[in-house]
């Protein structure tokens, strides 16, 4: 049992200093997403055929789009660790070291099969429906009950 509260108390997010806000507070976040889901569109990531081309090796876009992601992610990493950057309540920004267990390998290569098949990974699932893809829910209810399944047999699992 307290294995198993330790091992939640890690995985838990609590931000108990950020104060109730109203309720067009959260706007600010809605217009990011749609923002990010015309990127996508216009960037063609939500592209069936262009995930297709990624993973038959014919089209470098899409490995561009994802190379140029981490990058960023890369330069925001080192700028936060370099110059002490807080979040926007003010705590410091903590990286962990992550331990590595082959169970990486399986999830990666089962999210790999599912974004091969299906043409989406969850990012641009909303997106995707958002242009009028509907069958795009088959993989967001499919994407749902992953989690779900994930996170019932979590504490059975090898981490």
């Amino acid at each position: 049992m307290i294995k198993e509260q330790n091992h939640y108390e890690e995985t838990v997010c609590s931000n108990e200093n950020i104060p109730e806000q109203k309720w067009y507070h959260n706007l600010k976040y809605l217009i990011a997403g749609i923002i990010f889901g015309i990127i996508f569109v216009k960037a063609e990531v939500i592209s069936w055929f262009r995930i297709q081309e990624m993973f038959r090796l014919q089209s470098f876009h899409m490995y561009g789009i994802i190379g140029s992601a981490v990058l960023v992610g890369m330069i925001s990493v080192w700028l936060i660790k370099n110059f002490n950057i807080k979040t926007i309540s003010g705590e410091p920004i903590t990286f962990t070291p992550k331990k590595f267990s082959k169970g990486q390998i399986y999830g990666g290569l089962i999210f790999g099969f599912g974004w091969a098949i299906t043409g989406a990974c969850p990012g641009p699932l909303f997106a995707q429906i958002g242009t009028g893809a509907l069958a795009v829910s088959v993989t967001l209810l499919s994407a749902i009950a992953g989690t779900w399944v994930y996170g019932y047999f979590r504490d059975k699992l090898p981490h």
